[in-house]
C-alpha cells in the first residue's frame, strides 16, 4: 500500500481524494489544505480518511510515502521543495509551461540531495498530452504540431483570475481559434470597492493571460456558469523518413479535474519506482504508471 496525503482541497483535490479511495494500492493518510490554513479556517471540510486523519496542518500527518499536490501552480514548487527536504516524494500538476524546465531543474537537485523523487506537471496538459506530442514527433520528426484546447473551463487560468485582488469569484473559459491560438473568456464577480477596468488590466497582464486574446466579462453569479468540462485536439502534420503528408490527430473531451486527478494518482504510483530526482511524464516508461507488472503490460498492450 502506498501511503498518500493530498495537499489542496479544491476541484482537483476533491477529485484526487475520490480517485484514491477507489484505487486499491493506495491508502489515504490525510488531507492538508494549505489555502484554508493560510486563512486560519478549514473552509469546505474534507471527509475523514479511512485512517481517521483530517487536517489543515502538515505537521499532524502520519508518516507518508508520497504527497499529491493539488494546489495552485504558483505555490506548488515551494511546497514540493519543502516536502522533498523532509524525505517525502511529491507529485504535482504544475501547469505554467514556460517555467517547467526551471522548476524541474531546481527540484531535481533537492530530490537527489534528500534521496527522494518528484514528478512535476502530471496532469493532462502538461502531462499525458506532452507524451502524445513527443510520440507524434517520434512518428514524424519533421513537421508542425498544434495543440488546441477547449472549449471549456481552464482550471489554472481560473485560479489565477480568482487570485487577483478585488475578484470575488472567477471562471476562465478557453475557446480554441485554431493552429494553437486561443481566446480566453474570463467571467468575474467583483468585490465591493474595486474598479472593473483596473481588474481587467491586472488579469490581462498576468502571465496566464497576456499571451492570448483575453476578454473579461462582469457577471453577478459565476457559479451559474461553471462547467468543469474541457477538451483538446492535438494535430501534427509532418514527414516520416522521406514520406510527406503524414497526419496524426488526437481528440479528447473530458472532465478536467477528474482526468487531472487520475493522472496524479497514477504518477504517485510511478514516483515510488523512480531513482532520486525530478521527472516530467515524458521521461517515465508508461508501464510505471500502471498497477501491473511489466509482463502483464506487455501481454496486454504489445
Amino acid at each position: 500500500m502506498i501511503k498518500t496525503a493530498v495537499f489542496g482541497y479544491g476541484n482537483v483535490g476533491k477529485a484526487v481524494v475520490d480517485t484514491l479511495l477507489s484505487t486499491p494500492d493506495f491508502e489515504l493518510a490525510g488531507i492538508v489544505d494549505p489555502v484554508a490554513a493560510s486563512r486560519g479556517a478549514r473552509g469546505d471540510s474534507p471527509p475523514l480518511c479511512p485512517s481517521g486523519h483530517l487536517t489543515v496542518d502538515a505537521s499532524e500527518l502520519p508518516k507518508i510515502d508520497v504527497a499529491i499536490l493539488a494546489v495552485p501552480s504558483r505555490i506548488a514548487p515551494d511546497l514540493a521543495a519543502d516536502l522533498l527536504q523532509k524525505g517525502i516524494c511529491t507529485v504535482d500538476s504544475f501547469d505554467i509551461h514556460p517555467q517547467i524546465a526551471d522548476v524541474r531543474r531546481k527540484l531535481d537537485g533537492i530530490a537527489k540531495a534528500n534521496k527522494t523523487a518528484a514528478i512535476i506537471s502530471a496532469g493532462w496538459d502538461p502531462g499525458t498530452d506532452s507524451i502524445v506530442r513527443a510520440l507524434f514527433e517520434v512518428m514524424a520528426p519533421a513537421g508542425i504540431t498544434y495543440t488546441n484546447f477547449g472549449p471549456g473551463m481552464s482550471m489554472g487560468h481560473t485560479v489565477a483570475a480568482k487570485a487577483i485582488p478585488g475578484v470575488n469569484d472567477a471562471l476562465s473559459v478557453t475557446i480554441p481559434v485554431g493552429t494553437g491560438i486561443h481566446r480566453r473568456m474570463v467571467y468575474i464577480e467583483l468585490k465591493e470597492g474595486y474598479e472593473f477596468d483596473n481588474i481587467v488590466s491586472k488579469i490581462k497582464s498576468d502571465d496566464y493571460f497576456k499571451h492570448d486574446d483575453t476578454h473579461v466579462i462582469l457577471t453577478d453569479d459565476v457559479r451559474a456558469l461553471k462547467d468543469t468540462g474541457h477538451g483538446v485536439n492535438i494535430e501534427r502534420r509532418g514527414v516520416s523518413g522521406n514520406a510527406d503528408n503524414q497526419f496524426f490527430n488526437l481528440v479528447m473531451r473530458m472532465n478536467g479535474p477528474a482526468l487531472t486527478a487520475q493522472v496524479l494518482v497514477c504518477s504517485a504510483r510511478a514516483v515510488m519506482k523512480r531513482l532520486p530526482g525530478c521527472y516530467t511524464l515524458i521521461e517515465i516508461p508508461p508501464v510505471e504508471f500502471l498497477a501491473m507488472t511489466v509482463e502483464e503490460a506487455v501481454k496486454r498492450f504489445v
